[in-house]
């Protein structure tokens, strides 16, 4: 508000000045040079404010401007509120595909280790979830890694091997067979497709769903 006062003052006086010196000049060629000079002298003063718009910073001058300032930090603010909220949500998506692993786990062990001689080493599950929610929409993927109870991977160890070739090609497809009946028993237990479950086993070949 000031500096539109001092605009408008410096624009009169300017004015008033340039009438009393074109009164004071005599009728003479110095007079029409006299009203050019006065008239650009005037056209600069009255373009003063959009000069120095031009001159000065423009981010500064925008935030001089209250109204413009605020919807600046409503924005930020609103961009930082997105950023949080999908921040919880990741966090609470991972602790319940945790949860349902550990869960998966305590489910399957007794029997797994009861039929099959295996013990779940490892357990992890890939699931999208649903649109604004932290529950999981589907499971996408189970996968487990599995080993031996150590007493009988060490009773394992004490028998001697004589032909390597023959027995891994004695026992591969009996292996291959064993975890396509583990990933069967596991797919009906937890209510999964076979295909999603993929299985590990330590010390071996990695078996995955086909």
């Amino acid at each position: 508000m000031d500096f539109l006062i001092e605009w408008v003052t410096n624009i009169i006086l300017f004015i008033l000045l340039a009438t009393i010196i074109d009164m004071l000049m005599p009728n003479s060629a110095m007079q029409k040079y006299t009203k050019i000079v006065t008239g650009l002298l005037l056209i600069a003063i009255v373009l003063s404010p959009i000069l120095k718009l031009i001159s000065n910073d423009f981010e500064e001058t925008l935030a001089s401007i209250p109204a413009l300032e605020a919807y600046s930090n409503g924005e930020n603010s609103k961009s930082l509120l997105e950023s949080q909220k999908k921040e919880i949500q990741e966090t609470q998506h991972a602790y319940i595909l945790e949860q349902m692993a550990v869960q998966l786990k305590k489910d399957a062990e007794e029997e797994l280790m009861n039929q099959f001689g295996y013990k779940i080493a490892g357990i992890s599950i890939a699931a999208k979830k649903a649109d604004g929610q932290g529950l999981p929409e589907h499971i996408d993927e189970v996968s487990l890694q599995l080993a031996e109870p150590e007493q009988e991977a060490q009773a394992i160890k004490t028998v001697e091997v004589i032909n390597i070739q023959t027995t891994r090609s004695s026992q591969e497809k009996p292996a291959n067979k064993q975890v396509d009946e583990v990933r069967a028993f596991l797919a009906s237990k937890w209510q999964v497709p076979a295909e999603n479950i993929v299985i590990a086993i330590e010390g071996g070949m990695n078996k995955g769903g086909q």
